[in-house]
């Protein structure tokens, strides 16, 4: 698996130039087998546990990915998270918990069922949401869009040990990406979560969405000031504001939304402007 660009760049250095220049993973400590990790079936304690739901393969796949996840991130800053359970529960179950919303708003609003759908996580960072909810769905196919080459790498790495075959990684910003007529208006739905402000992320994911696609943003327990800002921009970017979903959080607040908007016009071809000017201009 490659981590590209939208236009055809390569990484500037190999994945094991990048594994050699940091000493802690060596080699032959990355085998991971079904002995030799610890269990993830602490999910079992929490209230209401959408890890469970997943069959025996898919668990185990959140397994390795955790494993990977909490090793590299001893050498980089992937997630302020650093307890297995607090992964699970802060990360696992909140990337998962988006999945109710998403098959409910899909099926209602976009003509057909999710089971087989095209998705970009805008802004993945280490895989989330997007690298778990190609696990928990294989028959969808999932891009993750990062900017950063040495989290490409990780999620390079974390697929591969993972097996998922339903993802690709591409190294690009938001705004680039988005002017790409090759994946502008491709996506079924396009997701982000703890990336921007509302009206920040439209101008990033909106232009990616097909008319009579979702954009969905996960966010935290009282977005409403965020919604009011960020209307207007929803609305000129194509979209509208659909529906919020309240989802059960394992965070310290109990409680997240995902904000649904429906993209009902095409974007306007100026739409996303130049790189940094939407965080520093927000519409």
């Amino acid at each position: 698996m490659l981590c590209l660009r939208s236009k055809p760049i390569l990484s500037p250095f190999s994945f094991r130039t990048f594994v050699e220049q940091l000493p802690f993973i060596k080699l032959n400590t990355l085998n991971f087998t079904t002995n030799n990790r610890k269990s993830l079936t602490t999910a079992t304690s929490l209230k209401s546990s959408h890890f469970e739901t997943l069959n025996p393969h898919q668990k185990d796949q959140i397994s390795l990915y955790v494993d990977v996840l909490l090793q590299w991130n001893q050498k980089m800053n992937l997630t302020a998270v650093t307890e297995r359970s607090e992964v699970m529960e802060r990360h696992v179950e909140d990337s998962l918990a988006i999945l109710p919303p998403i098959n409910e708003c899909y099926s209602l609003h976009c003509g057909s069922s999710c089971e087989r759908i095209n998705v970009v996580d805008v802004g993945t960072g280490a895989g989330l949401p997007g690298l778990i909810l190609a696990i928990a769905c294989p028959g969808w196919k999932v891009t993750l869009l990062e900017s950063m080459n040495k989290r490409c790498l990780f999620l390079e790495h974390a697929i591969s040990v993972t097996g998922v075959s339903n993802v690709q990684v591409i190294r690009d910003r938001a705004e680039n990406f988005g002017q790409t007529l090759e994946f502008r208006e491709s996506f079924d739905i396009a997701v982000a979560r703890a990336v921007a402000e509302l009206r920040v992320l439209a101008e990033y994911c909106i232009p990616l969405v097909r008319k009579g696609g979702l954009f969905i943003a996960a966010k935290g327990h009282d977005p409403q000031e965020e919604i009011r800002n960020a209307e207007r921009a929803i609305n000129l970017l194509g979209a509208s504001l659909l529906n919020q979903h309240l989802v059960e959080s394992h965070g310290p607040l109990g409680q997240r939304t995902a904000i649904v908007c429906f993209k009902d016009r095409v974007t306007p071809r100026k739409y996303p402007r130049t790189p940094g000017t939407p965080a520093k201009l927000p519409l």
